[in-house]
């Protein structure tokens, strides 16, 4: 929980914002940027892995929570921002040019429209990081440290552990517990996963 929770906000306050802004103040190179931010959710992590890896080493984080935070967030930002954008951009751009001639700025517009609006967004977008990231196992490895290790790291410890008896009923209770963040989610928001889903996180 450690890393999931502060993953998951940071990456989806960016990520709105990134898609209010691609969706209502564009700027010279605003397609070019989201072009080159689209193409990038298509790299593979691997290819990425030793240049973060170096790159967190510079800023002195490889190996901290704050690291595999940073990591998470990065590659979260595709998808997620394409899912604002696209949930942004099917609203009324009415409601946008009233708050505008009220004179609302840029934060007024966001955290008062469009943030209330945009839940069932905001539900799918979490959905997916919290899955993405409780379910991770190569950054949370790499980065995190053998002191924070994920859920996924330790369990593969206890269910490949070469030493004394196979504990199935031990390794099949750990493979629940592990199982039960993302399952509890779904359950709970599940409607507005379908909302947010039916409402614009799929169009062009």
């Amino acid at each position: 929980m450690q890393i999931t929770i502060p993953s998951v906000i940071v990456s989806l306050a960016v990520a709105s914002v990134n898609g209010y802004a691609l969706s209502y103040w564009r700027f010279k190179g605003s397609e070019v940027f989201f072009t080159i931010l689209i193409i990038g959710s298509f790299i593979p992590y691997q290819v990425m892995l030793y240049p973060l890896v170096v790159i967190t080493r510079e800023l002195n984080i490889f190996g901290t929570l704050w690291g595999v935070i940073l990591i998470h967030t990065i590659f979260g930002m595709p998808i997620l921002t394409l899912l604002f954008r696209n949930y942004f951009a099917a609203l009324p751009v009415e409601l946008f040019k009233a708050a505008r001639v009220d004179g609302a700025g840029f934060w007024g517009i966001f955290i008062k429209i469009m943030l209330p609006l945009s839940i069932p967004i905001v539900v799918v977008a979490m959905i997916l990081q919290v899955t993405g990231i409780w379910n991770d196992f190569l950054f949370g490895t790499v980065f995190a440290g053998t002191k924070n290790w994920p859920m996924t790291a330790q369990l593969n410890n206890i269910v490949n552990t070469t030493q004394g008896v196979k504990e199935h009923n031990v390794n099949m209770a750990a493979t629940i517990l592990t199982g039960l963040v993302p399952l509890t989610i779904y359950f709970i928001s599940g409607r507005y996963f379908v909302r947010g889903i039916a409402a614009g996180a799929v169009k062009g």
